[in-house]
């Protein structure tokens, strides 16, 4: 992290962070074995010029990960400019292009990741909903208010796709879930397709989904997608109240047990904004750090054993 010469307000910050950061419990990955991912929406992320506090408290939070797909980036990337050179020259950004209709609130999805850990494999594209032909035109019957957006990854031997949403809020539950319903089989669709670019996706952000009992949480799961083992436990809300999961972090669970090894919430907010942020209200804080916090796994990226395992079997014509 390059810190850098911040002012004693900063730093006292950035030692108080840390220590909220530590009772995370977020292990290190190891290089070409785990790798740390991290779902986190920044509220209205480059609408308005935040604070070189904030700036610096970002930082701190995305660098503790190797791969953050962070929801509510706005057109403006100016405060992602700010914190790449913060996080270090090895970190890049993938990111989509802002839909600038009230429906798309001129948001994009943004990818950032620490190269060390993961290099970004080629493919990256916003999803579109299935389209049919009406007399000369091709035209779908669905719509996602915010475009999905996914890009492929390798970390190790372990290629993926990871691909982030932020769902629509909208009048009600009946809207939502046909909207993350319509996601469940474009996914499922991806995965079937002959030609598709991998099998190992996972699938994350913010899909206002209240709690595991709601229909939301059913159309997720209705095509096989699954929660991390990791993330089963009901108190990793991901809202500063810590009772809604209104983030989730989903895979297809085709590796085993062991594919996720660790996982919970970073809980910077802590119940008390005012020892970051003294002079601000809760909601002007939510607007410098975000009102939602950062869900994470870690995922086991070794595979070699498995790979040797269906080369063996391939060749025995099991």
């Amino acid at each position: 992290m390059f810190h850098g010469n911040v002012s004693l307000e900063i730093a006292e910050g950035l030692k108080l962070l840390r220590k909220r950061i530590d009772t995370a419990g977020i292990p290190p990955s190891k290089l070409d074995e785990t790798l740390n991912i991290a779902t986190w929406n920044i509220r209205e992320f480059g609408k308005k010029r935040r604070t070189q506090a904030a700036i610096h408290y970002i930082a701190e939070i995305i660098g503790q990960f190797d791969l953050v797909g962070i929801v509510e980036t706005r057109d403006n990337l100016q405060d992602l400019q700010r914190i790449l050179p913060i996080l270090g020259p090895y970190w890049d950004a993938v990111y989509s292009d802002a839909i600038t209709d009230d429906g798309g609130n001129s948001e994009r999805i943004c990818y950032v990741f620490d190269s060390r850990a993961c290099i970004f494999n080629g493919l990256a594209a916003e999803a579109s909903p299935p389209r049919a032909k009406r007399g000369t035109e091709y035209l779908s019957d669905a719509s996602w208010w915010r475009a999905p957006y996914y890009a492929s990854f390798r970390a190790g031997n372990y290629d993926f796709i990871a691909l982030t949403v932020h769902v629509r809020w909208g009048n009600g539950i009946a809207a939502r879930a046909a909207e993350i319903q319509g996601l469940a089989n474009w996914i499922d669709g991806k995965i079937k397709d002959k030609a598709r670019e991998d099998i190992d996706w996972i699938v994350m952000g913010d899909f206002n989904i209240p709690s595991r009992q709601s229909a939301t949480f059913a159309a997720l799961t209705s095509t096989g997608l699954t929660i991390p083992k990791a993330l089963l436990k009901d108190e990793f809300g991901s809202n500063l109240a810590r009772d809604k999961r209104y983030d989730q972090i989903m895979h297809f669970g085709h590796h085993g047990d062991d594919f996720t090894l660790a996982g919970g919430v970073l809980d910077f907010y802590a119940s008390d904004h005012k020892p970051l942020f003294p002079d601000l209200t809760k909601d002007q804080f939510t607007y410098q750090l975000s009102d939602h916090l950062p869900l994470w796994v870690q995922i086991n990226t070794d595979i070699d054993g498995a790979v040797l395992d269906q080369l063996i079997q391939r060749k025995r014509g099991v």
